[in-house]
């Protein structure tokens, strides 16, 4: 079983300071939020700025942000209109070269983040109201709890992400 949440990340976060104790309604105010804190986070920004440890640009994390939110509000609400809880893992990697996330406008990216994040709430409000489970094919039996928690600690780990490329991006370049 693959190890996920707390148990992979530790409690708090040892990256980006995650608090997995919150409640899955506080998990899901983070992730209502998420569209303004991100839009602030990247304000007067280009979307192409990096970091040279890490593989995506600043556009790119805010569109696997985006996707992540529309995979697990699809399969939340797949198991709760259908029955179906079975849900296969997927490639982050895969995903980001099929959608060429690197080459995603920042302002493309922030509107989508806010449908996403729309839709994300109004499933996992509905999972959680009806007590969904779903088997994980790596990560075994994932309550909609467990998926809000999980995919609030995600958006708040990338935001991590894009302000140690914010930092970077600030340093003076040597010649």
């Amino acid at each position: 079983m693959e190890l996920w949440g707390a148990r992979l990340y530790g409690n708090p976060c040892r990256d980006c300071g995650f608090d997995w104790s919150l409640t899955p309604r506080e998990a899901i105010g983070q992730v209502e939020d998420l569209p303004t804190r991100y839009t602030a986070l990247v304000k007067g920004l280009r979307g192409d700025e990096r970091h040279p440890e890490l593989a995506w640009n600043v556009a790119a994390y805010v569109s696997h942000v985006t996707d992540n939110l529309r995979n697990w509000a699809e399969r939340l609400a797949g198991a709760r209109l259908s029955g179906a809880s079975q849900v296969p893992g997927y490639d982050q990697d895969l995903l980001a070269r099929a959608r060429y996330y690197n080459d995603v406008p920042l302002a493309g990216a922030l509107w989508s983040l806010q449908r996403a994040a729309d839709a994300w709430v109004d499933s996992v409000s509905a999972a959680l109201e009806e007590n969904v489970i779903l088997e994980h094919a790596d990560r075994g039996v994932q309550q909609a709890e467990d998926v809000a928690r999980n995919n609030a600690h995600d958006a708040a780990h990338h935001a991590w992400d894009i302000k140690r490329i914010l930092v970077h991006a600030d340093r003076p370049t040597r010649s």
